[in-house]
């Protein structure tokens, strides 16, 4: 009888040292996700920050192009009103659009610059220009990295026996960053 107790006591503690080492690898994964989330926060940031002045450089030689540079700016206002949250799937996927309307807006900019040959060599533009594009790069990076983390924690969650864990206090899937819609078609190029 007392070996049957000490065995059932053993396989308790041994069930409770299993149960605490899952919930704190839980709160550390899900670190994880917080930090890799703001570095991609903080990398949109750094574009929404670029905006103000590139749209002035630009201004300044295309004053009539006034409803491009209302969208931009807007698209920036909305983007940088919306936030992550608890980084569901359809989080993910509101953040992503506000973005990608800053994507579009600022490509139209874009545009407009190529129409003017001296704004195109204008050096504030150029390093404006150049800015931006490095900041894209590290945006693309910083999704790739949060994708990334955000499937280690998702496995984590799903995982047997760790879900009953997960489930018993709350840790929930997170949400990716996908490719933008039409995104797989392959763009016309007409000469």
């Amino acid at each position: 009888m007392k070996k049957i107790a000490i065995i059932i006591s053993a396989l308790v503690i041994l069930l409770l040292i299993w149960s605490i080492a899952t919930y704190n690898s839980f709160i550390s994964a899900q670190e994880e996700v917080s930090s890799a989330w703001g570095q991609v926060e903080n990398v949109y940031q750094r574009r929404a920050d670029l905006i103000p002045n590139l749209v002035s450089t630009v201004k300044g030689y295309a004053a009539h192009e006034r409803s491009t540079f209302e969208s931009v700016v807007q698209a920036r206002t909305k983007a940088l009103s919306v936030h992550g949250g608890n980084l569901s799937e359809e989080e993910i996927q509101e953040y992503q659009q506000a973005q990608g309307a800053v994507s579009s807006s600022l490509g139209r900019l874009l545009v407009i610059a190529e129409n003017y040959p001296e704004l195109k060599s204008n050096e504030n533009f150029l390093d404006l220009q150049a800015q931006l594009e490095g900041t894209e790069n590290r945006i693309a990076e910083a999704r790739r990295v949060f994708n990334e983390t955000a499937k280690k924690y998702n496995r984590k969650v799903r995982y047997f026996p760790s879900n009953i864990i997960a489930s018993l206090f709350g840790f929930e899937k997170k949400g990716y960053f996908e490719a933008d819609t039409g995104a797989n078609q392959v763009p016309k190029i007409e000469f």
